[in-house]
């Protein structure tokens, strides 16, 4: 009986000590210390959103009454002028006389051509041609749209309700489009919508871009990504973000002192752009930042030594 009694105690003793040293190793990490010097350089503050390209005034072109279509002179992604001719056609009466006319020959085609004029089909504003839905020798109807046009292009971008209050008319803004990534355009806000949108919880804000160039390659329904300048500044003091952490209501960096010592320091800092922080007073260029991290390849076990063994799902058994 004693010797159960003793042989439990040694087992419970060796429990305790296992799981005291498990903990133990579970809380110690291996901490990585990187000096950064203090440098100056450009910080800029930017919101990015994603958005479609879209026709700013989308105009749908139908003629003006029912018929053939004869001659189209437009093609899709053409400028074209206000009052340029962009196709001719034949109203149905004019159709049908001319087919009767070629039963009897060239000569009868020409008379009914010569009193009997053609049509024109007419841009009525300045703009692209984004659509043609008619080809020569096809009909259609007066409420037929035969061309699309649109004035200029612009991006619909989606800006979350929380960066809105840092968009304003007339910001600038640069614009990729997915396909063409290389491809920076410079544009400007034009519109910030008043009626916002959610999706999933996430309430969003449609602002309109508008380019100040129209790239040959650029369509309607493209995916665009746009990056809306907030402020910058240019050569200032700066700090890696991550070396700056809050002490009660302060603002503190470690930096190396003499002897290589550890030392705290209040900063007063600026703007940030995620990754770099201004710094107003508290340090100077040159000054030797300490960042401490956790070294990569050691992370803490996850699990007790003293947990159950788990059999692997999946692969086949060996």
């Amino acid at each position: 009986m004693k010797k159960k009694w003793i042989l439990s105690a040694v087992l419970l003793v060796a429990m305790v000590v296992g799981i005291s040293l498990w903990a133990r190793k579970k809380n110690t990490l291996d901490l990585d210390v990187r000096e950064v010097p203090v440098a100056r350089g450009d910080i800029n503050v930017t919101i990015l959103a994603t958005g479609i390209v879209q026709p700013k005034n989308r105009l749908e072109i139908k003629p003006p009454v029912a018929g053939r279509a004869e001659k189209i002179l437009a093609r899709e992604g053409e400028r074209v002028r206000k009052g340029q001719i962009l196709a001719w056609m034949s109203s149905t009466e004019r159709a049908a006389l001319l087919d009767a006319a070629r039963a009897k020959g060239q000569e009868e085609v020409t008379r009914w051509e010569e009193y009997y004029k053609p049509t024109p089909v007419v841009a009525p504003i300045d703009g692209t041609i984004i659509l043609r839905n008619i080809e020569s020798g096809q009909s259609f109807t007066n409420q037929d749209a035969i061309f699309v046009m649109s004035d200029r292009l612009s991006v619909k971008a989606q800006v979350d309700e929380t960066d809105l209050a840092q968009i304003r008319l007339g910001q600038p803004a640069i614009v990729t489009l997915d396909a063409y990534p290389s491809d920076e355009i410079e544009a400007a806000v034009r519109q910030i919508a008043f009626d916002a949108k959610t999706v999933n919880n996430v309430t969003t804000y449609i602002v309109d871009v508008i380019p100040e160039r129209t790239p040959p390659h650029m369509r309607s329904g493209m995916t665009a990504n746009v990056r809306f300048d907030v402020s910058s500044a240019e050569n200032v003091l700066f700090a890696p973000t991550e070396a700056i952490r809050l002490s009660g209501d302060k603002q503190v960096v470690r930096v190396r002192g003499p002897k290589n010592a550890s030392i705290e320091r209040e900063v007063a800092t600026g703007l940030t752009d995620g990754k770099r922080t201004e710094v107003l007073s508290g340090l100077q260029e040159g000054d030797i930042l300490l960042i401490t991290g956790i070294k990569s390849g050691n992370k803490p076990p996850e699990t007790s030594p003293f947990s159950p063994m788990r059999r692997r799902s999946g692969g086949a058994r060996r």
